[in-house]
């Protein structure tokens, strides 16, 4: 769906887009109004207010409903399945003790971190952060303390790799239309990725786990062990489940490999397409790219781990009626996931986002600040990471290509950009409400912690490349 024509100015607009933000804090936060009803009610008022036809705005909340509950309904899905398998058979708490085993329990909250960074070099920041959190969760019950103090180095992790490197899309498409080099781009985003998730994340972590207690949530997959407890012993009555018994570390840990691989591969079919150096016609690329599809690799990663982990101890039956119960309580996540994805899509197509980076694209300053400044302006504006990333990118690649810039130049851009892209993450961000829901956080708690994270890691991404910057 395409944008409208602006019906107002960009003060005006920018205006309206900071109304809405605030009703919608203040219907979930004073009123208590339930998050999902806000969402759609404010969605509704501010395609009114920015001037859409009113025939039109059933397509226009569609539009970013659609794109957003698509993939994270099947992402969500398949992953709280997955958790539910690891948590009740004991894997999850396998490979937890495994990891604080080697790393000791002052550093779990590094160790989650440091795995979080592998995990997310392939794979999207959703479907890397619904995989982890099973472990994630079974760290924080394991040693207490808030649970801030072990998602955040994980989710930090991951949105960093997600925001900054090659090959997920942003970083690409903003590399793509700077006329810059993936390699390049993946070879300077990676060590700035790590840098910034060390210095912008880790000690905010610290400092924000040490203040605010966040419970570990039960809803999702409940108290630690009892699932797995009542299973093994109504197995016990009914002689089945011959393989009854914690799943070794080794098993878990190729269980949770599986879909780093299968999406690796599909990245790679992706990129030697791209390439020409493969037929994309071909069956045997065609296989392997679905294969590579996230919901697919996921599903995959599901059903191995039905045969590996829920067969041996239980029979079809209870796996389930297990995987069943697993579902209802993702149900409100997966809406109010939605449900930000539309606030954010009106948004994108009220115009806001051309009308600033129109009235902004010939600032004078310095270009990487420009490009910065630029992309976090269009990231509170309209919310969606992406959309900052490759707008941002086609405001300044004519910019960019009268000033003949190198390969290495054109990635700290990208980096900028990315940055922008990822600082101040609030209620128009779909990825905001997946966190504030996994953890459990209220809409006040999420902006204290999960906001100020993503604030200091896009921030300290941006003056590491600034830096480099200076000296090239």
């Amino acid at each position: 769906m395409e944008a409208i024509e602006p019906a107002y100015g960009t003060a005006t607009l920018l205006l309206m887009a900071a109304g809405a933000v605030a009703l919608l804090l203040f219907l979930i936060m004073k009123v208590k109004l339930h998050a999902f009803i806000a969402l759609v009610l404010v969605s509704v008022v501010t395609a009114l207010a920015v001037g859409f036809p009113l025939a039109d705005i059933p397509d226009a909340m569609m539009y970013g409903f659609a794109d957003t509950i698509g993939p994270v309904a099947l992402l969500v899905a398949f992953g709280v399945m997955l958790g539910r398998l690891l948590e009740v058979t004991g894997g999850a708490q396998a490979l937890a003790d495994t990891l604080i085993t080697r790393f000791g329990e002052k550093r779990a909250p590094l160790a989650l971190g440091v795995a979080s960074l592998l995990f997310g070099f392939p794979i999207f920041f959703d479907a890397g952060l619904v995989i982890f959190l099973p472990i994630i969760l079974t760290v924080a019950r394991r040693f207490g303390g808030s649970l801030l103090l072990y998602a955040l180095p994980a989710a930090g992790a991951f949105a960093a790799m997600h925001a900054i490197v090659p090959p997920h899309p942003g970083p690409v498409a903003a590399a793509e239309a700077l006329g810059g080099s993936i390699a390049v781009t993946m070879l300077v985003g990676i060590p700035i990725a790590v840098v910034a998730w060390y210095v912008g994340v880790m000690p905010v972590a610290r400092y924000l786990g040490a203040r605010i207690q966040v419970s570990v949530p039960e809803a999702l997959f409940g108290e630690m062990n009892d699932g797995r407890d009542d299973a093994a012993e109504q197995d016990a009555e009914e002689g089945t489940g011959p393989g009854r018994g914690t799943p070794a570390f080794g098993t878990v840990l190729l269980l949770l490999l599986l879909p780093l691989v299968l999406i690796s591969l599909g990245t790679v079919m992706e990129t030697l397409v791209t390439a020409k150096s493969v037929d994309k016609d071909a069956a045997w690329v065609a296989f392997l790219s679905l294969l590579g599809d996230t919901p697919v690799a996921l599903m995959t990663t599901v059903l191995v781990a039905i045969v590996v982990l829920g067969r041996p101890r239980a029979s079809l039956s209870k796996i389930t009626k297990l995987l069943d119960d697993a579902l209802g309580p993702v149900c409100s996540i997966i809406l109010i996931t939605g449900a930000g994805g539309m606030f954010g899509g009106i948004l994108e197509l009220s115009g806001i986002g051309d009308a600033l980076s129109g009235s902004l694209a010939g600032l004078g300053m310095p270009l990487i600040v420009q490009a910065f400044i630029i992309s976090t302006l269009l990231r509170v504006a309209q919310g969606s990471a992406t959309v900052a990333l490759t707008t941002t990118a086609g405001l300044i690649s004519g910019a960019v290509g009268e000033a003949n810039l190198g390969d290495f130049q054109i990635a700290l851009l990208v980096v900028a950009v990315a940055a922008g892209a990822t600082v101040l993450s609030h209620v128009n961000d779909s990825g905001f409400w997946l966190v504030s829901r996994f953890f459990g956080m209220d809409e006040k708690t999420t902006l204290k912690t999960w906001t100020v994270m993503e604030t200091t890691l896009g921030l300290t991404a941006f003056v590491v490349a600034a830096a480099l910057w200076t000296v090239t």
